[in-house]
């Protein structure tokens, strides 16, 4: 997709007015003329992250079709991390990048602007950064399902820190998404645990043979969790000792009964 010019200055303008802060928006078609719609960054860290203002895409949609997802990279390489990548990927929509820098004399200017597409990429399991909402805990859960076992999960928005904002996600959720308490462990059992909070805020898959079969390429780690602790890389850990004192309950999904 080719961006005009005046899309072009607006995105620069609205990059610049929002550092050190992302900012986001939408590229949209109403009727033949090409529109730059801002939008507002709802994020909890905005100068880390972005999350389009949901009211704000439902604007957008309402004045025409929208064609791409812009956001600025502020002091940072416009490159999209794994993140962007992985979101890119479920918006179905190309993406644009934009750098902003603030120089040594105090001037903040934009610079490059990126430009990607989905192509059917997929995160690692193991390896993954975190970001919440995105590539989180329980998107390993999702992820774990859709790839090893042929499961597709239900999604739920989160907000970050809902844990300690009166959420309850796993112990409200687990049933509509098709799981049921065990008492036992087997493989691919989601086992939810309670780390510095006052919910249950934390979820991994049990590795009963420590296999992955979509990365053979990682070493079998039997009696370990894959699981994705917040600030950390996706990785798999042997279950026992702190994670066992963490666990409040064992899910097994309907389809995994036997």
């Amino acid at each position: 997709m080719k961006i005009t010019k005046a899309t072009l200055e607006q995105i620069q303008r609205q990059a610049i007015e929002c550092y050190p802060a992302e900012a986001c928006g939408l590229i949209i078609r109403a009727g033949r003329a090409q529109l730059y719609v801002p939008c507002e960054n709802v994020a909890a860290s905005t100068s880390e992250h972005f999350r389009l203002a949901p009211t704000d895409y439902a604007a957008a949609e309402d004045r025409g079709e929208v064609l791409a997802v812009v956001h600025s990279h502020p002091d940072y390489s416009p490159q999209p991390s794994e993140a962007d990548r992985v979101a890119c990927e479920a918006s179905g929509l190309p993406w644009h990048i934009i750098e902003v820098r603030k120089g040594d004399d105090g001037t903040i200017a934009a610079g490059e602007l990126v430009s990607f597409a989905p192509t059917g990429y997929q995160a690692p399991l193991i390896g993954r950064p975190f970001h919440h909402g995105t590539l989180d805990c329980y998107q390993m859960i999702v992820d774990y399902y859709q790839r090893e076992l042929g499961i597709t999960l239900k999604q739920y928005g989160r907000e970050d820190d809902w844990w300690s904002n009166g959420g309850n996600l796993y112990m409200e959720n687990y049933a509509d998404a098709g799981f049921s308490p065990v008492n036992d462990l087997q493989q691919g059992d989601v086992i939810i645990m309670q780390v510095r909070s006052p919910v249950p805020n934390h979820a991994g898959i049990y590795l009963a043979d420590g296999i992955l079969k979509t990365e053979p390429e990682h070493y079998p780690a039997p009696g370990s969790i894959l699981h994705h602790l917040y600030g950390r890389d996706g990785r798999r850990d042997v279950y026992g000792a702190f994670w066992a004192e963490a666990t409040r309950l064992i899910l097994r999904h309907k389809d995994m009964m036997q």
